[in-house]
């Protein structure tokens, strides 16, 4: 714990020196900011959707919202726009918030304050919702009837038979075969990006485990670092008028649900209008 404050500490020292620096070369005025509340996005269906999902209350709420003209690359150019004032609101996920950091890190013990303790003043990291785009394992239904599997200890009964692969295998966040042996006795033969693996590493949001049926395991060790998303934002826009817009969806959004949101971007839906429909039908919008 020690070590975790000293990198927290280390973040915000470092973080005070470059937060006037830009990752996509387009900076908002303070001027701006004050007048609208700019979000931004990184590529994926998640941080498109719940951008949407944040734009929709707030702009109900009387506030006015405009979109980032960059479309980031990933969650942690996101995050670090933020940091930068290019935009006053992101979707961001935990773990990818710490490793956007300077010398930031996955940390063990309460998320809610190691966050809290590495960001740099006058950026707020609202509460979560539940649902995460992690990394998830999963089986098909017949291989945990098989083995009687519900969680990853579960696992260590099948006597090193399976494999663990999988599109998210090469992700920061997914465990692996090593580290699986050591949290849980767990021997699993490493099958890479194999979609064909016994043991499947996805994120918590991917359309095949609704779609296949798949069992997810559950991690009672917490091997995996947690991803939930939630509102990154900086200290000027989360005035009361928008922190209790936004808490409409932590309070709200499962994984299940994000997963859902998640398809029907894929499928070809506008996020805006995905982002309406779940929020009228869960009441948060009139």
């Amino acid at each position: 714990m020690l070590r975790t404050l000293a990198l927290a500490a280390s973040s915000l020292v470092l973080l005070s020196g470059c937060a006037g620096a830009s990752t996509s070369g387009t900076t908002v005025s303070a001027a701006d900011r004050q007048e609208a509340t700019v979000i931004g996005t990184d590529r994926s269906a998640e941080s498109r959707v719940v951008a949407a999902l944040y734009g929709e209350l707030l702009t109900a709420a009387g506030q006015e919202v405009r979109s980032a003209p960059t479309t980031y690359a990933s969650a942690a150019d996101a995050v670090k726009a933020v940091l930068a004032g290019e935009v006053g609101l992101a979707p961001a996920y935990e773990t990818a918030t710490l490793r956007a950091l300077p010398r930031g890190d996955t940390l063990p013990g309460n998320m809610a304050a190691t966050l809290s303790m590495a960001l740099p003043p006058g950026i707020v990291a609202l509460k979560p919702a539940a649902a995460e785009r992690g990394v998830v394992l999963a089986v098909t239904r017949a291989t945990a009837r098989r083995h009687s599997l519900r969680n990853l200890a579960d696992l260590s009964r099948t006597g090193g038979r399976l494999t663990l692969g999988g599109p998210a295998s090469t992700d920061p966040d997914a465990p692996s075969a090593s580290s699986l042996k050591k949290a849980y006795g767990v021997t699993l033969a490493p099958a890479g990006p194999s979609r064909t693996a016994d043991v499947l590493a996805l994120r918590g949001t991917a359309p095949s485990i609704r779609e296949d049926g798949l069992v997810v395991l559950t991690d009672p060790k917490s091997v995996i670092p947690p991803e939930h998303v939630f509102p990154l934002i900086s200290a000027p826009n989360a005035d009361p008028t928008a922190r209790r817009a936004l808490v409409g969806v932590n309070a709200r959004l499962t994984t299940e649900q994000l997963a859902g949101l998640v398809a029907s971007v894929d499928a070809g839906r506008a996020p805006g209008e995905v982002a309406r429909t779940w929020l009228r039908a869960e009441a948060l919008l009139s």
